[in-house]
């Protein structure tokens, strides 16, 4: 496996992306065009396929945001206990969850100047990554 780096460190979980969530939108979009050709008699039983792969939809997009919440207070746990064991100081209240989890990338060296940076710059993830110069691998993320 290749280094990670700016280029290529975002995932795709195989499995959720490209099977579930195009299945269930297949699904979705199959049971819509059903739902618009069927005879009076099957209304309501194609009204229920439409609900059923609705649901799924929301009860398959709920279940990756929360795990992705969780992810992401852990993070922002883990790299403000590194800040203040690398300052003696808990991170710039100013940083959003968002540029704490750009900065997980970061080197030890870098991370102070860096966190210090984002914070007075407002540097969005994507530009606080772009300035990384010794990326610290995080392969646990999905």
């Amino acid at each position: 496996m290749s280094t990670q780096n700016f280029s290529n460190h975002s995932r795709m979980h195989a499995p959720f992306h490209y099977v579930s969530a195009p299945l269930v939108i297949i699904g979705l979009i199959g049971s819509i065009v059903n739902l618009v050709n069927c005879q009076p008699e099957n209304y309501y039983s194609a009204s229920l396929l439409v609900l059923v792969f609705f649901l799924l939809l929301v009860i398959g997009s709920m279940v990756r945001t929360y795990a992705l919440k969780a992810q992401d207070r852990a993070i922002r746990a883990e790299e403000n206990l590194r800040h203040f064991i690398l300052t003696g100081k808990p991170f710039d209240s100013r940083l959003n969850i968002r540029q704490i989890i750009a900065l997980r990338f970061a080197s030890d060296e870098e991370l102070p100047a860096l966190a210090k940076k984002a914070a007075e710059e407002k540097l969005r993830s994507k530009e606080i990554k772009q300035q990384i110069k010794d990326w610290r691998e995080d392969n646990y993320r999905i």
